[in-house]
């Protein structure tokens, strides 16, 4: 890597490989490829554009152990971030992947070739070593941790990189500035002072009074510099957000606040990450950035505990100042007082001094249950938009997924509950019985475990596509692997809500109600892999319910599940 000073000539890839476009995508159609996956892209997208500059493509071992250890490339530049790709190592061995080997990498959305990577090594890292470094942290909570560990593949793969085209974005285009761009537009606009907000979150009342305290205390402009990349699981979606800061980008005084979008995939690394933030930030152009407390913190681990304390990215930055060539400005907490309408900082707010404040917790409560979010709180029109994109829990879909043996009563009791549903009114409801999704999605597949899983994933997208549109979606399958149901859990839970239900009717009673003998030829080996005979059953550990047919009737079964859906505000009144 060139030691390039941070801030100095980017590193745009794009600007630079131009005159060879034809050339490198005809040798595009001759290389071996690898796909990318979603951090993948991010990180590729802001290499081409110049936004990890002074980096030329993705690490070398060299700088990969010099910056994971020393926060430093092996040149000695500041860096805090391992910028690696992970490939599997059957697309190593397959294309016979070394040093000197060149090799296309392509945007998994549409298989385009964005760039060609002449690798500079192959290496295998001490991942666990990565992990407790960069993140401090080998608990899986923590979602860089959780990539490292279990996520990525065992081969990194560095070298310099040569661009094609960028990944196309048909959202928000227009608001996707390249660092070249950013630079332009603070000249045009004679802004010789920018300081930068980054966010993953909605912004409300709050948010504009401190970036706008920032602007004053540095005499300058505020670029609001929202992550629109890989977030925090769980975060709201980015289209949500971004419709957000364009409401909220009105209330600036005029000339004061523009708004550009960052193609970042987070690692939610706290005190590394802020350092590597601000880098970003020099190289988009900005003279100050504002590190906030607990800056790219993850959360809790299991241990009840954040893993890093709430000023430590602060410090870290601090302690680089000079190197970063960039102003940090602290972020003050500021608190609303309804005596005097007004937000000020919370080191300023005296001990008779009336507050209000709703978490982030009571936010998403009032939104979930369309309780009044007061206008000191939130703009109307922030509002507006946060409540089209979280309606009320009666007007979002949700899964009852139902697992058991085979005549455990499953589907019966998803007719007899799509039944009170549908009397209930309100949403549409389907009903995806296992034995009709397997004719007619999964005919070709059998029953081995493998297929087993494929069969469990399509249920599963198709059922998150459902929810995400609103509906009530009944699942009935045998599903006897906790991992499948997991791995199912996880899909549709990113659409709405999932309700696992055990349908723990005994064996016993299952064979009694088989009519047709399907447990007697399993016995007499007539049909192999056959739950409860020859394959295991794993029992659900923590499920919503555990109902039996043995020992509850149907409408006391429905009837409890109904409960549970009232509870949480699907069905009847709001909560």
């Amino acid at each position: 890597m060139s030691n390039v000073p941070h801030g100095g000539i980017l590193m745009d890839l794009i600007a630079r490989d131009a005159c060879k476009y034809d050339v490198l995508r005809a040798e595009a159609g001759t290389l071996p490829s690898i796909i990318l996956n979603d951090r993948q892209l991010c990180d590729l997208e802001l290499l081409l554009i110049g936004g990890f500059s002074p980096l030329d493509g993705f690490m070398n071992e060299d700088d990969y152990n010099n910056v994971v250890t020393s926060m430093r490339l092996a040149d000695g530049t500041l860096w805090s971030m391992p910028i690696t790709l992970d490939v599997d190592e059957e697309i190593i061995s397959t294309n016979k992947l070394a040093v000197g080997s060149r090799v296309v990498l392509r945007d998994p959305r549409d298989d385009e070739p964005l760039a060609i990577l002449t690798i500079g090594s192959v290496y295998v890292p001490d991942r666990e070593k990565e992990a407790q470094l960069v993140f401090g942290t080998t608990d899986t909570l923590h979602p860089g941790t959780k990539y490292t560990l279990d996520l990525s593949k065992a081969t990194y793969v560095g070298g310099s990189l040569e661009a094609i085209q960028l990944p196309t974005h048909h959202d928000f285009a227009a608001l996707r500035n390249t660092p070249a761009e950013t630079r332009a537009l603070f000249k045009k606009l004679r802004w010789s002072r920018v300081v930068a907000f980054q966010t993953r979150n909605p912004m409300h009342r709050a948010h504009r009074e401190l970036t706008v305290r920032a602007a004053r205390k540095i005499a300058g402009n505020i670029l609001i510099h929202p992550v629109v990349g890989v977030t925090k699981p769980g975060d709201i979606d980015h289209f949500t957000r971004v419709r957000v800061y364009q409401a909220i980008i009105q209330r600036y005084p005029p000339g004061m606040a523009t708004l550009s979008l960052l193609p970042l995939a987070m690692r939610m690394a706290g005190p590394r990450e802020a350092v590597w933030h601000a880098i970003i930030r020099k190289n988009y152009g900005l003279t100050h950035f504002i590190v906030g407390r607990d800056h790219a913190g993850p959360g809790n681990m299991s241990d009840g505990n954040p893993p890093y304390g709430p000023y430590d990215a602060q410090i870290m930055v601090e302690k680089y100042k000079a190197e970063l060539n960039i102003e940090i400005v602290p972020f003050q907490m500021v608190s609303y007082l309804p005596d005097t309408d007004e937000y000020v900082p919370a080191d300023e707010v005296k001990p008779n001094m009336r507050t209000l404040d709703i978490s982030g917790t009571e936010l998403r409560r009032r939104l979930r249950t369309g309780a009044p979010i007061p206008e000191w709180f939130s703009y109307p029109e922030v509002v507006r938009i946060l409540r089209e994109s979280n309606p009320p829990r009666k007007n979002q879909g949700f899964c009852v997924f139902f697992t058991g043996y085979y005549r455990s009563g499953k589907s019966t009791i998803a007719r007899a509950l799509e039944l009170a549903l549908l009397q209930e009114g309100g949403r549409r409801t389907t009903h995806l019985d296992g034995e009709v999704i397997r004719q007619e999605l999964s005919s070709e597949l059998g029953f081995s475990r493998e297929d087993r899983e494929t069969h469990l994933g399509r249920t599963a997208w198709v059922a998150s596509e459902l929810v995400k549109a609103g509906s009530a979606v009944l699942c009935a399958s045998i599903s006897p692997f906790a991992q499948s149901r997991a791995a199912a859990q996880e899909v549709i839970s990113r659409a709405g809500g999932f309700y696992l239900i055990h349908v723990a009717t005994p064996l016993e009673v299952c064979r009694s109600r088989d009519r047709h003998g399907v447990y007697a030829r399993a016995d007499a080996g007539e049909i192999t892999g056959f739950t409860g005979v020859d394959s295991p059953y794993d029992v659900p550990v923590a499920p919503n319910a555990t109902v039996s047919l043995g020992e509850q009737s149907i409408s006391e079964i429905v009837h409890e599940i109904m409960l549970l859906l009232e509870r949480d505000g699907y069905i009847g009144g709001a909560l």
